[in-house]
């Protein structure tokens, strides 16, 4: 089974099997209200930025699955058919990325990291720049260890990265590490330029 079909085969079940939770959280670190475009890379069915959509000037969702575009489609959001890794979109159209919980199913994080920068609109001062906010469930913890495995079991090309890395990545593509949480998930807040 591919990558695409095991998130196909569970598209209309996926928002009751991962419902989403407190938006607080995410909405601090996206800095809402904006009156910009947002980009929910890897967003699959809209499930996290539907929630948000009334603060941002539009959401747009992408992702490789047709079958969770569907789903986000039907909510009223925009849904692109893409990889991640390259983003059918000019440079700097989009005033926020996100990133939750997908980082670690893309093929090349590296290069899915490069393209949400470049896309990201440069901005002088903190409050204005592009910013990209990553959550991935964090590797240090056992829980997530056992979900790695399951996902490999599972046929997933899942890859969990530590938070250093994931910063690391960050600065080979010129973005400026703002702010970063751990707990059971990892949350960094990434600016471009």
């Amino acid at each position: 089974m591919s990558y695409r079909d095991i998130f196909g085969r569970i598209a209309a079940y996926y928002d009751r099997l991962l419902p989403f939770g407190d938006g607080t959280r995410l909405r601090r670190l996206l800095a809402l209200p904006i009156t910009g475009w947002l980009l929910d890379i890897g967003g699959g069915t809209g499930r996290v930025s539907i929630n948000f959509a009334a603060e941002i000037g539009l959401t747009v969702v992408l992702d490789e699955s047709h079958e969770m575009l569907r789903q986000a489609a039907a909510k009223g959001l925009p849904a692109v058919c893409a990889s991640a890794e390259h983003l059918p979109f000019a440079d700097g159209v989009f005033q926020r990325a996100l990133m939750v919980d997908s980082l670690h199913h893309m093929a090349d994080a590296q290069a899915s990291l490069a393209e949400a920068c470049r896309v990201l609109c440069v901005g002088g001062a903190e409050h204005d720049a592009g910013r990209l906010v990553i959550e991935e469930p964090n590797i240090e913890h056992n829980r997530v260890r056992w979900i790695a495995l399951a996902e490999r079991l599972l046929g997933m090309r899942s890859r969990f990265y530590r938070a250093a890395h994931l910063r690391d990545m960050l600065h080979v593509c010129g973005a400026r590490v703002l702010q970063e949480e751990e707990g059971i998930n990892v949350w960094i807040v990434a600016a471009h330029g």
